[in-house]
C-alpha cells in the first residue's frame, strides 16, 4: 500500500492514519512530497512504516520507483490531497514520486483532500475533483470544522478513522458499480419537540444509513446523507446535510432526491407530532394533572418519494422496523407495507427483542416489488449495506 502525503498542515493526521494501516496488518510505503517533509520530516515516516521514504524519481533509480510503486501497490491513499496535489494528478503532471506514482497506478486511489475553503470551492478545484471522479479516482468529501487560525468552514482532513474506514470498503474489491450514480442516503431518527426541552423520537442511532453511505462510496457513488439527530462522526467522502424533524428530513429528501438515481430512506421519521409546541417549558404541577397532547400525523416521506419521481427514477428503498402480532408475521406485515409504500424495494428489520438499534451488526430481509425474497443473514451492518446496494445495482441491470 501506498500513502501519500502532501504539503498541508494536516499532513500530521496522516500519522495516525499510518498506524491505522500497520496496526491492522498491512504493509505501507509512505510518498510524501517535498513540501510534506517541511511539516513532518522523513524519519517519523520511516520509523512508523518501518521503510524507507524517498520523494524523488532519481533516488534509487536502478529500482525504478517511479514505475514499481505504482505497479505493486493494492492501493493508493493520499492524505492530505491539497489543491495543488489535485490539480497536478487531474493534468497528469508527475515532477516528484507521488505525481508518478499516482499516473503508474494500477490499483484504486483514494484522495482525501484539505484545504482552506475557498479553495476547495473554487471552480478550478472542483473541476478537478470531477475529473478525478471521471477517472475512477475516490475523492473523498473533505469534513467541515476548525481550519487552520479561526477559520470554519469545509476543507478539514477527515478523521483518520474516516479515511481508514473508506479505504478498507475500497480494499474489500467491493464492484465499481455506483460510480457515476448519485444516491441519496437518510440516517438516524426525526424528532418532534413538544416544548423547548421534550420532544417525541425513537430509538434510531444512524449507523445503518451511515454503513450504506459508506459503502456507496466505496463503490464509487457521490453520496448524500441527510442525518436526523445522528451523534456519529459523519462518514468519510459524502456531503451532510443536518435536519432535526420530519417535516426538515420530508423536504431534504425531496430536494436531494431530484437528481438522485437512488434513494434509501434508512432513517426513522416520527409517524406522529404535537398540534402545537409550547413555546415554554411543560411545568410539572405537584397534585396536578398530566397535560393531554393532540398529535397530528406527520407526511409520509416515502410515499412522497415514491410518487413524485419521473419514469421510476430514482430507485427508492425503504426500511421497515417489525414485530410480529396476532395479526401476521413481521414478513406478512412486511409485504403489506411493500405494496402500500410503492417502492423498489423494503428492507425489513426484526425489531423485537432489542435487535438492531445502536447494535454495531444487523440481520434483515429485502423484498423486492418484483416478489423477490433476500435473506442477509446477521453481521456487520456494512455487510447489509452492500447487500443492499447488490439489490439496487440488480435493477439496473
Amino acid at each position: 500500500m501506498i500513502l501519500g502525503v502532501s504539503g498541508g498542515i494536516a499532513a500530521y493526521k496522516a500519522a495516525s492514519l499510518l498506524r491505522l494501516f500497520t496496526e491492522a496488518g498491512h504493509h505501507v510505503t509512505v510518498v510524501p512530497t517535498e513540501a510534506a517533509l517541511r511539516f513532518v520530516g522523513a524519519p517519523t515516516w520511516e520509523a512508523l512504516s518501518g521503510r524507507p521514504v524517498r520523494t524523488d524519481v532519481f533516488e534509487d533509480v536502478h529500482e525504478v520507483p517511479h514505475v514499481r510503486l505504482g505497479q505493486h501497490a493494492d492501493l493508493v491513499v493520499v492524505a492530505p490531497a491539497t489543491a495543488n496535489l489535485l490539480a497536478k494528478a487531474a493534468h497528469g503532471l508527475a515532477d516528484d514520486l507521488l505525481t508518478n506514482t499516482l499516473l503508474t497506478a494500477r490499483c484504486p486511489v483514494v484522495m482525501a483532500p484539505a484545504m482552506h475553503t475557498e479553495m476547495w470551492q473554487n471552480a478550478a478545484t472542483r473541476t478537478n475533483v470531477e475529473t478525478l471522479r471521471s477517472r475512477g479516482v475516490l475523492v473523498l468529501e473533505p469534513a467541515s470544522g476548525r481550519l487552520t487560525g479561526t477559520d470554519t468552514g469545509p476543507g478539514r482532513l477527515p478523521e483518520p478513522e474516516e479515511i481508514f474506514a473508506a479505504c478498507l470498503n475500497v480494499l474489500e474489491s467491493r464492484p465499481r458499480d455506483l460510480a457515476g450514480k448519485h444516491v441519496v442516503v437518510s440516517a438516524g431518527g426525526t424528532r418532534e419537540y413538544l416544548d423547548p426541552v421534550r420532544f417525541l423520537g425513537n430509538r434510531s442511532s444512524g449507523r445503518q444509513g451511515y454503513a450504506l453511505a459508506e459503502a456507496a462510496v466505496a463503490r464509487g457513488a457521490t453520496v448524500t446523507v441527510v442525518a436526523a439527530n445522528v451523534s456519529l462522526p459523519d462518514p468519510a467522502g459524502v456531503e451532510m446535510i443536518p435536519v432535526v424533524s420530519t417535516e426538515d428530513l420530508r423536504r431534504e429528501m425531496l430536494l436531494a432526491a431530484a437528481d438522485a438515481d437512488a434513494v434509501v430512506m434508512a432513517a426513522a421519521p416520527a409517524d406522529f407530532r404535537p398540534e402545537s409546541q409550547v413555546e415554554s417549558k411543560i411545568k410539572k404541577t405537584p397534585g396536578g394533572d398530566a397535560p393531554e397532547i393532540r398529535l397530528v400525523e406527520n407526511p409520509d416521506i416515502l410515499v412522497e418519494l415514491v410518487r413524485t419521481r419521473v419514469s421510476k427514477r430514482p430507485v427508492v428503498v425503504g426500511f421497515a422496523a417489525e414485530t410480529g402480532d396476532a395479526n401476521g408475521s413481521v414478513l406478512d406485515h412486511a409485504r403489506v407495507k411493500l405494496e402500500r409504500k410503492g417502492c423498489d424495494l423494503l428492507v425489513v428489520n426484526d425489531v423485537s427483542g432489542e435487535r438492531v438499534f445502536g447494535r454495531d451488526d444487523n440481520e434483515a430481509v429485502i423484498l423486492g416489488s418484483d416478489g423477490s425474497v433476500t435473506p442477509v443473514a446477521l453481521g456487520p451492518k456494512i455487510a447489509l449495506a452492500h447487500a443492499v446496494w447488490d439489490a439496487v445495482a440488480g435493477l439496473d441491470q
